[in-house]
């Protein structure tokens, strides 16, 4: 016989129904800490960051998703229009801004 027969043909021990109670419970743990370790902090963040877009106004500071780093000149319903450097203006959707006046909190 082979590896695999022999692996195939094994069967749980006697009352050895334990195992799969402790495998529900290992998953079941397994899901809350991805829960609260990457999904909730995400999420929240993400929330945080759309609040952020939505109270935009001109002069603030914006980080984009490819690392421009600008100042809102003007607010269209879906996109800004970002002074990136003096005399030097891009449009970008709003949906790739990631952060709003970064910095403000640190000094």
């Amino acid at each position: 016989m082979t590896f695999l027969n022999v692996f195939f043909l094994m069967g749980s021990p006697e009352g050895g129904g334990d195992g799969a109670m402790i495998n529900l419970i290992f998953l079941g743990a397994l899901f809350f800490v991805f829960y609260f370790f990457i999904i909730r902090p995400q999420s929240k963040r993400q929330k945080e960051i759309q609040k952020k877009v939505s109270e935009l106004k001109k002069g603030d500071k914006v980080v984009t998703s490819g690392g421009m780093i600008g100042t809102v000149n003007t607010i269209d319903e879906d996109t800004v229009l970002l002074e990136i450097d003096s005399g030097v203006k891009a449009r970008f959707q709003k949906g790739s801004i990631t952060d709003v006046n970064p910095n403000k909190n640190k000094k």
